[in-house]
């Protein structure tokens, strides 16, 4: 196996030209492990470590955040908490304080994983990926970035450079369930996003189908229902149908199998019981700073 160290992006865009078979490796928390267990022997390992640009975020005029794929979660929770709430909820959740100081919204997206703990929150927030080569740039929107179980929309010869998330003016929610409380892989997970300047609700299952998915029908319910009401203006308390009705959406968008983890039956019923009660604290907290 061969091991490929680039000091710069450039090198490494190059690089990856030439060895499209080449495995990026950055905090190393999903590429190690298979390999540990050679679950997978890659010919060549590509080593982005040394590259400052992928360790940095900024802010554009649009006020969106651009987090470059090598800045790891600590960072991200330190960070981007105010800016990000949602993905440094998700964030939280992810493995022990040294999986968080290694690992990386890059790597998530890299792998692909539907059991990914950032991807519900990316895909209700609108994020988008960016991704490079040395043909030139372009930007994935997240819903369109999974294709499959452990698969993505990445060229052979394109690497995950940033991904976009707009910064929330409003309240974000994400929630798991697992086996145990800590460092634990989701059984399913919820994130819920509101977005009132445009009078819509982001919301988005992972662990629960062969992609991270959006709740489309979850989401034109309940943002018809608060436009109907007037409840973006006037955020009064959700009557607990459409709680529930929301709830009912969200697991019908799911599309589960049983596995050593949990029952496809269960993890329907859990995103339901998810997506009632991040709905509810959202919700609870967009009253509160309303009135």
């Amino acid at each position: 196996m061969d091991f490929l160290r680039p000091d710069t992006l450039a090198e490494a865009l190059a690089v990856k030209a030439q060895r499209p078979d080449a495995v990026p490796i950055a905090g190393g928390t999903d590429v190690m492990v298979e390999l540990n267990f050679d679950h997978r022997r890659p010919a060549a390992l590509l080593d982005l470590t040394r590259i400052a640009d992928l360790r940095s975020w900024d802010v554009d005029d649009d006020d969106t955040v651009r987090i470059g794929s090598g800045v790891p979660y600590a960072r991200i929770i330190d960070e981007l908490g105010g800016r990000l709430p949602g993905l440094a909820m998700a964030s939280r959740t992810v493995g022990s304080p040294q999986i968080r100081n290694r690992g990386t919204v890059g790597g998530n997206l890299g792998a692909a994983s539907p059991a990914g703990d950032t991807h519900p929150v990316l895909l209700a927030a609108d994020a988008t990926v960016e991704v490079a080569s040395t043909r030139g740039t372009r930007l994935i929107p997240a819903t369109g970035f999974y294709l499959g179980v452990k698969r993505n929309a990445l060229e052979p010869d394109e690497l995950i450079t940033a991904v976009h998330v707009p910064t929330a003016r409003a309240p974000q929610q994400f929630a798991k369930v697992g086996t145990r409380n800590a460092m634990v892989i989701a059984v399913c997970s919820f994130a819920v996003a509101l977005h009132p300047a445009r009078q819509r609700v982001g919301a988005a299952v992972g662990s629960a189908a062969p992609t991270p998915r959006r709740a489309a029908e979850a989401e034109e319910f309940l943002s018809a229902e608060l436009t109907a009401t007037d409840r973006w203006e006037r955020p009064e308390p959700l009557p607990d149908s459409v709680k529930r009705r929301f709830g009912d959406l969200v697991a019908q968008a799911a599309d589960p199998i049983d596995d050593v983890r949990g029952s496809a039956a269960y993890r329907k019923h859990a995103l339901a019981v998810l997506a009632r009660r991040t709905l509810d604290w959202a919700w609870r907290d967009y009253a509160g700073k309303v009135t």
